[in-house]
């Protein structure tokens, strides 16, 4: 399911974007089960429901409205931060540093750039646990985009015009095809970064995306070893 790149394909990028959870660190790290099970009790309690109903719920707010959160601010009114707060209370441990990524990312040339539905507190704390944290010009999070989570059009249009990139000179990393729509219309390339060993199905029928195939350059399950692959391209 995963795909080399062409080093000659990356020699014009200029702007590297990389999405968070299940991009960065591996999905087997299972952190953002934690977030996710955060989030079901934040809809139990604010909702008293049981929890199978409170996921159920859950899961239909996050396909309609793109993010739990948004899902619960347009239907409940919802105060963003006591949200973002109590569901990003967890365990980073959970993730282990990864030095072969640190030195690939610090080594691409150009800017490097995260850019996530969660917050900005939440990243900070995953990248600096992964040792990576230093190497990125910029952190665009949920509350940069105003709320409005990707894969909306208007997010990735504040992104792009606030750090003035141009398409043809960006790369985006994501987990879900998705959130790789927009940009690859904008002009980047698109990487899809899948689970160790990925085969193709999904533990949860609701995180598919089998629609957006085509908006998917490149599929790997190593990024450290992807980026490290780009990174021997010969001189231009």
């Amino acid at each position: 399911m995963t795909n080399a790149p062409d080093p000659r394909r990356f020699t014009q990028i200029t702007d590297w974007v990389f999405d968070l959870d299940n991009t960065l660190y591996p999905h087997h790290s299972n952190l953002f089960s934690q977030i996710d099970v955060k989030m079901t009790a934040y809809v139990s309690e604010l909702l008293q429901l049981p929890r199978d109903d409170a996921r159920k719920l859950q899961k239909e707010l996050y396909l309609e409205y793109g993010t739990t959160l948004n899902g619960l601010m347009e239907r409940h009114k919802i105060d963003p931060d006591d949200f973002l707060n109590k569901v990003h209370d967890i365990d980073y441990s959970w993730v282990d540093p990864n030095p072969k990524l640190g030195e690939a990312i610090k080594a691409l040339p150009g800017r490097k750039f995260i850019f996530t539905n969660g917050d900005r507190g939440h990243a900070e704390r995953t990248a600096r646990q992964l040792g990576i944290l230093d190497h990125f010009d910029d952190i665009f999070d949920i509350i940069a985009a105003g709320l409005l989570p990707k894969p909306a059009a208007a997010t990735y249009d504040k992104f792009v015009a606030l750090h003035r990139i141009s398409g043809p000179n960006a790369v985006m990393f994501e987990d879900l095809a998705r959130n790789l729509a927009v940009p690859k219309a904008l002009g980047m390339t698109t990487v899809l970064i899948v689970p160790n060993n990925f085969e193709p199905t999904f533990t949860e029928i609701w995180e598919r995306d089998a629609d957006h195939e085509d908006d998917v350059d490149y599929v790997t399950d190593d990024l450290a070893g992807f980026l490290s692959s780009i990174l021997k391209a010969p001189p231009a």
